[in-house]
């Protein structure tokens, strides 16, 4: 890329030089991150002929998002818009068994509801009406049923349809017009993510194909929907091959705050009962997603073993079922000896199925038999959103990388590389952008390797000296892929004019579970460690300028940021999003409590509260020197915001350059178009300030 000139500078939405190359090429803003069109959730129809996806545009402007469906020919020809109400989000296609109908969630009459659109042509048609909205709904098997969730008040739960609809109406109701806007709770996992649960349970209805009442399959004080995402995959919930019963992943039906003994249960369509067979009792770990083979004959599922672990490996399941979705013996596992965990998973025909796991970094569809045989797929970057047509033999999925952002591909051998994007919706804007590709160096650390992606700017000059961006992601399970992502995106980073580090240090996946399991109650050992070892290697290449050094992780990575503060000096500044400060006020603030609770060892009051002091940041604050900007959100339950305030206060008490940026209507993310805009703003203003970015000749980074 040093072969590149420049032509032409600009300005960007930040202020600093938009660089044009010879090749017509140019580096990518904020602002070309919001023009991408965001691409998601394909289905290929039961044929495999045609493959239906979601479409979401960015108003940056309006602070809008719409979406709307489109349809591709999985053979040849251009993508069509099947669905087009401006301002409106149309969203999670469904073939109907038969495939001439599409099943699609709208928000074009108000709530979310279900629509049905025929693809011989015509206006989509409205399925439901329930006042408490309908969403991620399934066709069943003989196309007569169709089956969604909805999150409803539990107590109204076992009355008749309307009666019930009219409870939760009114209810709903009377919260919004009441001037009082105490909340009061009786219990725990009250709040999640970024919403009050309102003592909600999010339950699973059905109703028939042609419109009409829906039925409460699931009544009860109880969710039979993942009410966390840890445990959710795919289809959470699937008809019975006779299209008679539901099975579904089930929530805890008691402590749920800290107990992760998710269960497979079965219900019948009719409903009627709180008390749901549960088809796993004999796991008290975690069990999800339950998928039917094509002739019915056979269930896979995902399960853990170890009960409170929620980063346990993910196994996958098989069990001979009869027509009801009854087991017919126990299951087993059929990738015992697989070191990674199962992440999507879909039948391939036959006795083979293709599923998705990190590894190395990526996440490839790998293939497995009956007989626990698997082999894994050549395609690089990130897949998911697996979906296969009736006989197995079209595949379509999401598919990215750090350079490009997701698009529908189409393959009938994953473990080949003949897949094929067939959605091109940003070919015009990526035929602009000089997005380089990123280079995986490993790193010696204790006991072997770490794997780290570097990145590095458009019109990179070797023989000048850059500023790194250190970049720890979140988790701490979790790993930094070959995948694109509108919240951290290393190539917005890099365009700043920046080499780019992303780090996999002990506790990412896609290593084997050894190595994701060492940073459990060590989160500033190991880890730590690897991380150094990760910078003692970028400081060795004759490119890095070690006077314009920064680091910033959200989450987890949050939580490393402000470790470093008390630990190393390595950086000019750090920056840290939603991260956790002190172990003691973050356990007793999340909701997700079997998380702390296995890291830890217990509670705080429990067998090893030294686990909690050992590695809390707060109790090396005396050490903390480095510039550093905070950004914590009021909608953040998952690490809440008491976190970034002690850390704001301590380093202002200290008199250590510090900035707090808190968004109000925001939670662990910062998901809308302004606030998101601004965020970049903020991060890469300070960055420019303590490192300021670009290529410098070496007497000059002196």
């Amino acid at each position: 890329m040093d072969r590149l000139t420049v032509l032409v500078a600009g300005l960007t939405l930040f202020g600093a030089t938009t660089i044009v190359f010879a090749d017509g090429k140019q580096p990518m803003t904020v602002d070309d991150l919001f023009a991408f069109k965001r691409v998601a959730d394909p289905q290929v129809s039961p044929d495999g002929k045609l493959a239906a996806y979601a479409v979401t545009s960015v108003d940056l402007a309006a602070n809008k998002t719409s979406s709307a469906i489109w349809v591709a020919s999985t053979e040849k020809g251009e993508p069509r818009q099947l669905t087009n109400v401006p301002g409106k989000k149309d969203s999670n296609p469904r073939w109907s068994p038969d495939g001439k109908k599409i099943l699609f969630q709208s928000n074009r009459s108000g709530e979310s509801q279900l629509w049905v659109i025929d693809l011989s042509g015509g206006e989509a048609k409205q399925l439901t009406t329930i006042s408490t909205g309908a969403e991620s709904a399934i066709w069943s098997p003989d196309g007569k049923q169709i089956a969604f969730v909805s999150a409803i008040y539990p107590e109204f739960s076992e009355k008749p349809f309307q009666e019930s609809d009219a409870a939760n109406k009114k209810r709903k109701e009377e919260i919004e017009k009441n001037p009082v806007k105490a909340k009061v709770f009786t219990k725990l996992f009250y709040r999640h993510w970024d919403s009050y649960v309102e003592d909600k349970r999010q339950h699973l209805f059905v109703v028939s194909a042609d419109g009409g009442d829906p039925k409460d399959v699931t009544p009860g004080d109880r969710d039979s929907y993942p009410t966390s995402t840890t445990f959710a995959t795919g289809e959470n919930f699937t008809f019975s091959p006779d299209s008679k019963y539901l099975i579904f992943t089930a929530v805890p039906a008691t402590d749920e705050a800290w107990n992760t003994n998710y269960s497979i249960c079965r219900a019948p369509v009719t409903g009627g009962s709180k008390d749901w067979e549960c088809l796993t009792s004999d796991n008290k770990a975690a069990s999800s997603g339950p998928l039917f083979s094509a002739d019915g004959t056979q269930l896979v599922f995902r399960a853990q073993k170890r009960p409170g672990y929620e980063a346990d490996r993910w196994e996958l399941m098989l069990v001979e079922t009869d027509p009801s979705g009854g087991f017919k013996g126990k299951p087993r596992s059929i990738t015992p000896d697989f070191d990674g965990g199962v992440d999507e998973f879909v039948w391939a025909g036959g006795d083979r199925l293709y599923f998705t796991a990190d590894a190395d970094g990526s996440r490839p569809i790998f293939t497995v038999n009956t007989r626990g045989e698997v082999r894994r797929g050549e395609a690089a970057g990130m897949q998911g959103s697996l979906s296969t047509s009736h006989d197995g033999s079209v595949l379509v999925y999401s598919g990215s990388a750090l350079n490009r952002p997701p698009e529908v591909f189409v393959t009938s051998n994953p473990a080949g590389s003949d897949a094929r994007n067939i959605s091109e919706a940003n070919k015009e804007l990526l035929a602009k952008l000089d997005l380089p590709r990123p280079e995986s160096v490993k790193v010696k650390v204790e006991g072997g390797d770490m794997q780290m992606w570097v990145l590095k700017p458009p019109g990179f000059d070797p023989s000048k000296k850059w500023p790194l961006a250190y970049l720890v992601h979140g988790g701490p399970q979790g790993a930094w892929e070959d995948g694109w992502s509108y919240r951290w995106n290393p190539e917005a980073w890099a365009a700043q004019g920046y080499v780019v580090a992303l780090p996999n240090p002990r506790g990412s996946t896609g290593f084997g579970q050894k190595f994701v399991e060492e940073i459990s109650g060590d989160w500033g050992g190991k880890c730590f460690d690897d991380l150094m070892r990760g910078v003692e290697y970028l400081e060795s290449l004759p490119y890095i300028d070690k006077s314009r050094m920064a680091a910033a992780g959200a989450s987890f990575g949050g939580y490393m940021m402000d470790w470093f503060q008390g630990h190393t000096d390595k950086f000019k500044t750090l920056i840290t999003h939603c991260g956790v400060y002190n172990f003691e006020s973050m356990y007793a603030t999340t909701e997700e409590i079997w998380f702390d609770e296995w890291e830890h060892g217990g509670p705080p009051w429990g067998p090893n509260p030294s686990s909690y002091e050992k590695h809390s940041p707060h109790k090396f604050a005396k050490h903390f020197k480095t510039p550093m900007l905070i950004i914590h959100n009021d909608l953040d339950f998952r690490v809440p915001v008491s976190e970034g305030r002690q850390l704001f206060t301590t380093l202002q008490r200290l008199k250590v350059p510090s900035k707090f940026i808190n968004f109000p209507d925001e939670g662990h993310w910062v998901s809308k178009p302004a606030n998101s805009a601004f965020w970049h703003r903020e991060v890469f203003a300070w960055l420019k300030k303590y490192a300021p970015p670009g290529g410098k000749a070496d007497k000059e980074s002196r």
